[in-house]
């Protein structure tokens, strides 16, 4: 069987994204809102305050916040 990643691996792998690209960094977690769902945030202490996605599942917002992340960092490498 192969590698299977948890929650805390993609909380990892977010938080090593914006620790590289942006900088200074407070936390990347998680949290459950019973109106709304899953909800990833990554707070920040220079330029952004927070980005926040939600999702169905943890997963689903986890990867949303990455690929938002991502494609942020993409725009800003074409600039």
């Amino acid at each position: 069987m192969g590698f299977k990643k948890t929650n805390t691996d993609r909380i990892k792998r977010i938080y090593s994204l914006c620790d590289s690209h942006f900088g200074e960094i407070n936390s990347v977690g998680i949290k459950y809102h019973q109106k709304l769902g899953w909800i990833a945030e990554a707070k920040f202490d220079g330029s952004f305050e927070t980005l926040s996605t939600e999702g169905e599942t943890s997963v689903d917002a986890l990867r949303k916040l990455k690929n938002r992340i991502k494609q942020i960092i993409k725009r800003y490498n074409h600039v």
